[in-house]
C-alpha cells in the first residue's frame, strides 16, 4: 500500500518572502488559497500579463505584481517559490534555479518538480486542519476540506481558548498535564450517541 511520506508544517508567510511566477488563472488560483489561509503573506508575482482578478485581489493582501518576463534575480531574497506558467520549459528553468539555492519549489500540476504540495485546508478561528492526498487527487482533498467544513463546530475557537485557560491552572507535571487534559476532551471524539 501507498504511503503519504510527507511532513506538513504551518508556514508563518508573514516572516516570509513568496514568489509566484506567472500571472494566468493557476497563478490566481495560488494567490487566493494562500490569501485566504495567510491573508499577511508577503508575495511577489512576476508575468508579462495578469487577470483583471489577480489585480483585485493583489490590491487586498501584500503582493506586488511586476509586468516582466521571469529572470533569476527575482529568487533574491525568497524562501518559497511556485512556477504557474503555461511555458514548460520556464517553469523547469525556475525549479532548477530554485534547487541551485537551496529555495522551496512548487511547478504546479508536476508533481516531481515539487518540494512541497498545496493541499486542502480548513480554517476556523485558531483551529486549522491540512489536507494531502501525496499529489495524487486535488478533488479528494477539496471534499474532505468541505467535510471538515461541515463537521467542526462554530465555537470550535471557544473550546481552544478555554482549553487553554484551564491548560494554565493544572498542576503538576508536564505528563500529568497531558493525562488531564486527554481526559478531559476524550468526549471531543466521541462517536455521539443517536
Amino acid at each position: 500500500m501507498d504511503r503519504n511520506n510527507l511532513y506538513p508544517i504551518f508556514l508563518k508567510t508573514k516572516n516570509l518572502q513568496i514568489l509566484i511566477v506567472g500571472g494566468g488563472f493557476v497563478a490566481e488560483e495560488k494567490l487566493t488559497f494562500l490569501l485566504k489561509s495567510s491573508p499577511d503573506a508577503n508575495v511577489l508575482m512576476v508575468s508579462p500579463m495578469f487577470r483583471e482578478g489577480t489585480k483585485a485581489l493583489a490590491k487586498k493582501g501584500n503582493v506586488t505584481l511586476i509586468n516582466k518576463k521571469y529572470s533569476r534575480r527575482y529568487l533574491k531574497g525568497k524562501h518559497i517559490v511556485i512556477a504557474t506558467t503555461d511555458f514548460p520549459k520556464v517553469n523547469e528553468t525556475v525549479y532548477k534555479h530554485c534547487r541551485k539555492r537551496s529555495i522551496l519549489v512548487n511547478v504546479a500540476d508536476n508533481p516531481p518538480f515539487c518540494d512541497f504540495y498545496m493541499g486542502g485546508i480548513v480554517t476556523k478561528g485558531n483551529v486549522k486542519i491540512a489536507i494531502s492526498t501525496n499529489g495524487q487527487s486535488p478533488t479528494t482533498a477539496k471534499r474532505l476540506r468541505q467535510f471538515f467544513e461541515e463537521v467542526l463546530p462554530e465555537n470550535i475557537n471557544d473550546l481552544v481558548k478555554n482549553l487553554n485557560e484551564f491548560r494554565k491552572t493544572i498542576k503538576g507535571d508536564f505528563e500529568q498535564k497531558v493525562e488531564t487534559l486527554n481526559e478531559f476532551t476524550k468526549g471531543l471524539i466521541e462517536k455521539k450517541e443517536s
